[in-house]
This record gives structure tokens, C-alpha cells and sequence, in this order.
């Protein structure tokens, strides 16, 4: 299966450019052979815009997920919306169970190849740190997960990266591929390239870890989206070819699931957790 990490510049606030430009790089890994695209965390407004959220939410049956949907159709691939601001209300009027009545959410949702929705995703662990997100959203309280071509997908969203016992959670549901969107920012580099490596060797799956670009006042974006593979090895990674790490790209890697069994078995250090 062909992986594709869409590392596209997400501007402050504008959300129909933001939401072109992820359309167009769904169509532009789709080109390149894609099976499966993943977006950046709250790739409509931008993460930090946190003024805009009210503005920008909506329900899961709003139009920006139908419009990602139709892509996922028309380009006949997986698409992992990663992640949109959700009007908690409004999804709820639509008849879709959540965690609370009212409120805003950081939510992923996975479309399969004739655009059907497969998996929703609410971040569990909202950012405190010089962010207003724990302030302004409501934390998931459920695991994402879907099967697609011979994988067992769990999402998880940025700040998660922090929190092992997730990940964990995602091992003993089957997961064999963790899809991480995420808006990391400058100066936590090392944090960045250290995390999603880390829960890739630990629990013997991939991790991909898509990042976005761009800049939010004086906060920027560390771009640097990287698959791993579930010996920790880097499958691709932003920086590797002819644009710098935190500039728009795509990030593509062939991936078998297959290696995730092989690996287990040739190092079976799950077996010997107490």
C-alpha cells in the first residue's frame, strides 16, 4: 500500500484556500499512486488560529468532510481527514454520537475509496502549553479505528503523540498502522522527531506523522512528516529531497502490513508485557 503524508501550507483563518490546497494534495498523491492520503491536524483554519474555531466549526456532515469525501471518491483512495474544528451540537442534530451536546472538538475522520465514512477520531489529550485548546474543545473519549488494505488504522492526533498508554490501547485493538495528523510547531523538534519514532518501536507498527506548514504570528510549524515502519526505521520523511523539512510536500512510502507480523515475530516484545 502506497502512503501519502500531505505536509501543504495551512494559512491563518482562511479556510477556503486551507481546504483547495488539501484538495489539491489529495489529488496530486493520487496521481503519484497513493492508496491511502493522510491531512494535517485542523487543516481548514490552522491549529493556533484559535480565534477562528467558532467561525470555522461545523458538523460532520458539513461541507468541508463532503467535499473531502467527494475527493476520496473521485481519486479512488483512503482519506484521512486530519482533523477539522466540530460543532458538537450541529453533529449531533445530525445524528451522530458524541461526547458531549455542546461544545467544539478536534475531530478526525477517515473516508474509505467510495468515500463512505469509516472511523471518527475526537483528540483525547488537548494542549495546555502557550494553546487554548484544552480552554476551547472538548476531549474524545473513544478509539478510532477502521481496516483498510490488509491494515488495522488507529488515529491519534499531535499532543497524543505524549501519552504511551493510548498507544497501547490501539495495540490490544489490533492496529497495525497509526495515523498521526498534527500541527507541531517550532522549537520542540527533537520532541518531534523522537515521539512518533518512539511509539512505532514500542508497540511494532507504523506510525506516519503528518504534519503541516506555516506560519501562525510568532509560532511556526516544524513540518518534518516521517513514516515508520514497526522496526523504528524511517520510511520517508520531509527533508529528504529537494524541499526543506518544514515546506510544503508530500511524504509517500510503500508499506506492507506484512512486516508489522514479521517483525513481531522476529522480536516479540509484546509478549512480554506484565
Amino acid at each position: 500500500m502506497r502512503l501519502a503524508c500531505c505536509q501543504h501550507d495551512i494559512e491563518p483563518g482562511a479556510i477556503e484556500a486551507n481546504v483547495e490546497r488539501a484538495l489539491a494534495a489529495i489529488a496530486t498523491a493520487a496521481d503519484d499512486g497513493a492508496d491511502l492520503v493522510c491531512l494535517p491536524e485542523i487543516f481548514s483554519v490552522g491549529y493556533f488560529a484559535f480565534d477562528e474555531y467558532e467561525r470555522a466549526a461545523e458538523s460532520l456532515a458539513g461541507p468541508t468532510l463532503a467535499r473531502i469525501a467527494d475527493a476520496a471518491r473521485t481519486h479512488d483512495v483512503g482519506v484521512l481527514a486530519g482533523s477539522i474544528v466540530e460543532d458538537l451540537a450541529a453533529s449531533t442534530r445530525d445524528g451522530f454520537e458524541t461526547p458531549s451536546e455542546n461544545g467544539l472538538a478536534n475531530t478526525s475522520v477517515f473516508f474509505d475509496r467510495d468515500g463512505e465514512r469509516r472511523a471518527i477520531y475526537r483528540k483525547h489529550h488537548l494542549f495546555g502549553y502557550e494553546s487554548r485548546e484544552a480552554e476551547l474543545l472538548v476531549p474524545g473519549q473513544s478509539l478510532g479505528l477502521t481496516a483498510f488494505d490488509g491494515f488495522t488504522i488507529g488515529i491519534t492526533t499531535c499532543y497524543d503523540l505524549r501519552f504511551p498508554e493510548l498507544y497501547r490501547e490501539f495495540v490490544d485493538a489490533g492496529a497495525t498502522l497509526i495515523l498521526v495528523p498534527s500541527a507541531w510547531p517550532y522549537p520542540r523538534v527533537d520532541h518531534w522527531k523522537l515521539l512518533p519514532r518512539a511509539r512505532a518501536i514500542e508497540n511494532q507498527l507504523f506510525v506516519a506523522a503528518c504534519n503541516g506548514s506555516g506560519v501562525f504570528g510568532e509560532t511556526a510549524l516544524c513540518g518534518r512528516s516521517a513514516i515508520y515502519d514497526p522496526w523504528g526505521e524511517s520510511s520517508a520523511q520531509a527533508g529528504s529531497g529537494e524541499h526543506a523539512a518544514d515546506e510544503p510536500t508530500i511524504v509517500t512510502a510503500d508499506i506492507d502490513p506484512e512486516r508489522v507480523a514479521s517483525v513481531r515475530d522476529e522480536f516479540p516484545a509484546l509478549r512480554d508485557r506484565r
